[in-house]
């Protein structure tokens, strides 16, 4: 059993258990609930950066990235360092989040939030409405074409904008479908963490541009993302390069000089 196998059977276990501890009609009462979301998208198609970066406290990968910083202080940094959206991973087990960060992070900044998450279940899209996300990640490599329609029409009624993920163009042939709003390359795999931006550029033609292009993971240079920028990307996933940091905020402010030069 790969490291995604393991992390999708814990899912499913996690799930039952918070479904217990918070049920839906709770999750529906929430004040956030109702909220108005801020469009990803559209800050991305505007952007000539399309910064998103990544709040990330440990991966299977690389252990330990950053435990020391407050969620609050990294959004503000963020926010204050001009990103277009920051991501916030929310798995426990793994990535050592939690919806609390997500609900701090809403509380604290007013970009767009991805909660980046291994959807398996209505359940938590609801939740990620109820705790401020704008945006959820959908991964075409755990989802059936069937899966990813439901899921993602879903999270738009729900007034949610959908980002799915993809490694190859496989996932992308079955994917393609109009309740999605960004289509992001996920430059890492999955089963091996091996991480290559090649990835992006191979797959970038077989993107329609009618969806925001995005490619994540492993970029940790201005130099990346103007090699993939000509392939169409409006947006950039980056996390472990500026959470590997003390400040994250100014790693980010930084970054983004230095790219609009």
């Amino acid at each position: 059993m790969n490291i995604l196998d393991k992390i999708i059977a814990h899912k499913y276990v996690e799930v039952k258990l918070r479904k217990s501890v918070l049920p839906i009609e709770q999750l529906e009462h929430l004040p956030l609930f109702e909220r108005e979301t801020i469009s990803l998208a559209k800050r991305l198609r505007e952007s000539y950066t399309g910064i998103i970066a990544e709040h990330k406290r440990r991966s299977p990968s690389k252990s330990i990235i950053n435990t020391s910083l407050t969620i609050f202080d990294v959004a503000k940094g963020y926010e204050e360092a001009g990103v277009c959206g920051m991501s916030v991973l929310t798995d426990a087990k793994y990535f050592g989040g939690s919806l609390d960060d997500l609900l701090t992070a809403r509380a604290s900044c007013n970009l767009p939030l991805l909660r980046k998450e291994f959807i398996i279940d209505e359940y938590q899209l609801l939740a990620a409405k109820a705790f401020g996300a704008d945006v959820v990640l959908l991964i075409a490599a755990v989802l059936t074409q069937k899966e990813i329609k439901h899921f993602s029409e879903f999270a738009k009624a729900l007034g949610l904008e959908v980002l799915l993920e993809v490694h190859n163009e496989e996932e992308i042939e079955k994917s393609i479908m109009p309740s999605l709003d960004m289509l992001g390359v996920n430059n890492r795999n999955l089963k091996t963490f091996d991480v290559s931006i090649h990835t992006s550029k191979l797959l970038a033609p077989k993107i329609p541009n009618d969806f925001v292009k995005v490619s994540e993971s492993g970029i940790s240079s201005v130099d990346a993302i103007r090699e993939l920028q000509p392939f169409g990307y409006k947006g950039f996933l980056i996390g472990e390069n500026f959470m590997e940091t003390d400040n994250p905020g100014k790693s980010a402010r930084q970054f983004i000089k230095e790219l609009n030069r």
